[in-house]
């Protein structure tokens, strides 16, 4: 698979989610207290990130 999610723990002992295309993140969020918050935060990008818009600040 080209891409994917991946939920880890940092430093400071957050979880936070980074999405990964290619072996190469592409982002990664905040960091989320439980490891729940981050499952939500994915199901909330692949929900309703389809639908959003592209802001062009060229």
């Amino acid at each position: 698979m080209a891409h994917k999610f991946e939920i880890y723990k940092d430093k400071a002992g957050e979880f936070r989610v980074r999405f990964k295309y290619n072996s190469e993140t592409i982002f990664s969020t905040e960091g989320y207290a439980s490891k729940a918050s981050a499952q939500n935060a994915i199901d909330s990008i692949k929900k309703n990130g389809p639908e959003a818009p592209t802001e062009d600040n060229s």
